[in-house]
């Protein structure tokens, strides 16, 4: 009756490579994996909302909203961070700007400048049909 929705695993694989010393003018819509090892100005979020990972390096930096199923992050992010199951924030990650997560990891000596919310699951409403006694 009361079952905890177990968080998705993390996707291992990385289908995608933004790599350094690349820049990236605009917003990036991906499926499955991303790396970014250089640098976002713009959006970075898996295209309809699907699940998918995203991994931003230690010299990697995003300007612009991060929305993605799964995120870690040893990186600079200047915006605000959704991450709808699971956020790991690094060692050396620098975020400036609002964190909502659902579950969060995060290591000494991370840094976030702004506010960490926890997103609740989604509660879906159970319909209940009532009957009358007596047929009515």
């Amino acid at each position: 009756m009361f079952e905890r929705r177990k968080a998705r695993p993390p996707q291992k694989r990385i289908d995608s490579l933004i790599g350094a010393g690349t820049v990236v003018q605009g917003n990036v819509m991906f499926a499955g994996g991303l790396r970014i090892d250089g640098a976002v100005d713009g959006k970075v979020a898996t295209a309809d909302n699907a699940p998918g990972t995203l991994v931003i390096s230690e010299h990697a930096r995003v300007d612009g909203e991060v929305k993605v199923s799964h995120v870690v992050i040893n990186g600079a992010v200047s915006g605000p961070v959704t991450a709808t199951d699971y956020l790991e924030l690094q060692a050396k990650a620098r975020v400036n700007g609002d964190v909502v997560y659902r579950t969060l990891e995060m290591h000494v000596g991370a840094i976030v400048q702004g506010k960490l919310m926890h997103a609740e699951p989604e509660k879906t409403a159970s319909i209940v049909e009532l009957k009358r006694a007596g047929g009515e």
